[in-house]
Order: C-alpha cells, then structure tokens, then sequence
C-alpha cells in the first residue's frame, strides 16, 4: 500500500500551494487504508484532505459511496478525472460529469495546460459512455456552453442516440464544420439535416452539403436561416433543384444573395407567387424586372394557347413549325411547365425523327446520345446540358458542360458517330 502511495506522489502532479501538515498527511494515509467506511466518507467529502489522498481513494476506494463524494469534491485533482471516468459506478461517473462540466469556464483560460487536458480526456471518457443518462446529461448541458471542447462536441454530434446528437448538432457552436460535413455526408439522417440547417451560424461549405442531401425541409429551414452562409453556387444549385422541389421557390426568391441572372433562371418555372415576389423585389435594375416580367409573359402565353387549342403535344408541334415558331425558346418554356411530351414531341420534329426515338434517347440517361440529339435538333449546347439534367436523368458526374459556356464540346465526327449509334441520320 505504502508504494501505491509513493507512485502517486513521484508521477502525479497535484496543486502547489497546498500546505502539507505531515502528522495530518499521516492520520489520512492510515484511514483512506482502514476498513472504517464511515471516516474514509468523512475523507472523501472534506476539501481539506490532501489532494494524494482524494487520488488514491478515487482509484483504491472499495465503495462507490465514497468515490462520488471525491468525483464531486472541489478539492480532488483534475488527474482523478480520468481513473473516475472509467469507474464501474454509473453514480460516480455522472457526478464526475457534472462537475466536469462546472470546471469548463474556468480550465477555458489555460486551454494549452495539463489540467485542462485531464478535463478533456475525462470528458472524452464520459461521452462515449455506454451508459445513456451520462451522454444525454452531457449533451443537454454542454450544447449551449461556448467552452465546449470541440473535440467532445464532436463525440456527442455523433452519437447514436438521436437525443444527444440533435441538440449539439442544432445548438453547440463548438461542433467544427469537418464533423458536420462527415455526419452530412455518412449520416444524413432527416433529423441530423435539419438540426445542422437550423443552426444559428451555418458556414457556405455546410450550407452546400445541407443542399446536396436533397432534404426538402432541410433547404427551406436553410434558406430561411438568417445566419447560413449560401455560396453563388450554391444557389444555382439551389435553383436548379427547385423546378422539382416547389417548396423551395418562394424561400430562394426572397433570399438577400439572388442575383438577377438567377431571379430570371427562376422566372423560368416558378409559380405566379413567385412571380410577384420577384417583380417586387427593390435590388434588381429596371432592365432585370422587365426580362422577368416578359418570362412570365411569354409562359402564360404558351399555357393560353395550349388550353385554348386543345390539341395533343404532337399537334402542337406540327403546328407551331408550320408558323416557323419552334424555337427553343418554345421548347424551353415546355420544359419549364413539366409538358415533357411536348419536349419530345418538339425535338422530334426538328431532328426529323419520331417522338418515341427520342424518348428512347432521354431514357438511356446517357449524356453523348442526347447531346447528339440536340446537336441535330439545331438546339443550343446550354439548353442540351439542361436537357440533360431535367429530363435525361444524367448522372451529375457524367453530364456533359459546354466548351467555353456555349460550344459543343464534342467533335462533329463524335456527334455523328453517336448518330449513326442511335440509327439517325446526320441531315
């Protein structure tokens, strides 16, 4: 026993300024060893007691009585933190955790220090605890604490249990954005996307893994965000998948970071809510209200013409290229009111094959056969690439982008060749 004693004095430092009384150090020694479970309590609860007794008990101690009262006792080292975190007592290590987490403001001050390290490293203990209650008494205090450690943040943002992962996610600033982009991208739980897009500060790169999950709710609750960062791009992206998720087209149409260019991208396909909101909107210049407003014009137009004529998708087309108005401006206004047979229909026309060739080609989800398709329709390489997103299904690693923003990237011998692959002829 004296030896165990001797260990704790020659490796474990304990605070300076504490005065030995030799004779007292002495009567310690000989009760913390005693069967008298009564004295050693008496020991445990002091804050008197020499802190390498407090030690030695916290790792000796038999009752687990007497090794709560040192977890709580304001006297025992932050060195004991580590032996008590392990402790087989649940009581033991809660208190521990409370206490743990009392220290936090103060030990904050000497981040670089050896105390403070003992505090993270027992802290670490806890939060992995298998013990539920310890991890959720955890996580409901340190999500609103600024000296969280965000290393322990981290542990509970991952936690199992949904209800001591969703509060740090939403509430402790402490969580890094590198552990809120891996839970986005290997634990994209509905509820884990949405706790992370209603935080009160979401930087561009989370805010752009939020987008990329494809949570609905989550985008709007980001969108609305007053504290999210959203990127340009992000924003495009944002828009792009609007045209299937409406509910994100009135959130996007008010956000402070639309520009004009994507006001009119979005003027393409929203709803006459959007519209107004848009018109409305004080930032864009005279000539940007009026492109948006003539969008709107031109759709509503084309949905006029449609009711009014009642005719089938293949009708219209033959129609509109007798008035030599099958434009794609035509087609993309189909395309922007989801008339997907109309889009057929219409590029069939132009390329000079049958609707049902060209639906074939779309539902391949290949990017070079539709490509070649709009390379013989006369359609533009922009509206191919958007072709391919909307109704091809093209996998975003292997859609095909214009050269230069509006060249075809394709040789005209690789287009042909896809041509003659797909049994049409080049003219």
């Amino acid at each position: 026993m004296l030896a165990v004693f001797k260990k704790i004095l020659n490796v474990v430092l304990f605070k300076p300024d504490q005065n030995r009384d030799p004779e007292r150090y002495e009567r310690e020694k000989d009760i913390a060893r005693s069967d008298d479970a009564k004295q050693r309590m008496t020991l445990a609860q002091s804050t008197e007691t020499h802190q390498e007794i407090l030690y030695y008990l916290a790792g000796h101690d038999p009752d687990p009585a007497v090794r709560q009262a040192v977890a709580v006792n304001k006297s025992t080292p932050l060195q004991a933190s580590v032996l008590l975190a392990k402790d087989s007592d649940v009581d033991v290590r809660y208190a521990l955790a409370e206490r743990m987490v009392k220290l936090l403001p103060d030990l904050e001050r000497g981040r670089q220090s050896q105390l403070y390290a003992f505090a993270v490293q027992a802290l670490g203990t806890l939060a992995l605890d298998e013990v539920l209650k310890i991890r959720r008494a955890l996580s409901s205090t340190l999500k609103d604490y600024a000296h969280t450690p965000p290393k322990i943040a981290g542990q509970l943002a991952r936690d199992v249990e949904r209800e001591v992962s969703e509060p740090i996610l939403r509430f402790c600033a402490a969580v890094p954005d590198a552990d809120l982009l891996d839970i986005l991208k290997n634990h994209p739980a509905p509820w884990a996307v949405r706790a992370i897009a209603g935080r009160a500060a979401v930087s561009e790169k989370v805010s752009h893994a939020v987008i990329k999950t494809d949570d609905r709710p989550a985008g709007v609750m980001l969108m609305e965000n007053k504290g999210a960062d959203i990127s340009a791009k992000t924003l495009e992206i944002i828009i792009e998948k609007a045209k299937h998720y409406p509910e994100w087209q009135k959130p996007v149409s008010v956000h402070k970071s639309l520009s004009a260019g994507m006001a009119a991208a979005l003027a393409e396909f929203a709803d006459a809510s959007v519209r107004e909101i848009l018109l409305k909107r004080g930032d864009f210049d005279k000539k940007s209200v009026e492109g948006i407003a003539a969008v709107f014009r031109r759709r509503l137009e084309f949905a006029d013409v449609q009711d009014r004529e009642k005719e089938d998708p293949a009708q219209k087309a033959v129609r509109l290229e007798k008035e030599g108005v099958l434009s794609e401006e035509a087609i993309s206004d189909a395309l922007a009111m989801s008339e997907k047979e109309f889009v057929y229909a219409a590029i069939a026309r132009r390329a000079r094959t049958s609707d049902a060739v060209v639906k074939k080609i779309f539902e391949m989800k290949a990017a070079k056969p539709i490509v070649a398709l709009c390379w013989k329709a006369d359609l533009t390489m922009r509206f191919a690439l958007q072709l391919q997103k909307e109704i091809g299904r093209v996998p975003a690693k292997d859609l095909i982008y214009p050269r230069g923003g509006t060249d075809y990237p394709l040789t005209e011998d690789e287009l042909l060749w896809q041509l003659e692959f797909l049994g049409l002829k080049a003219a």
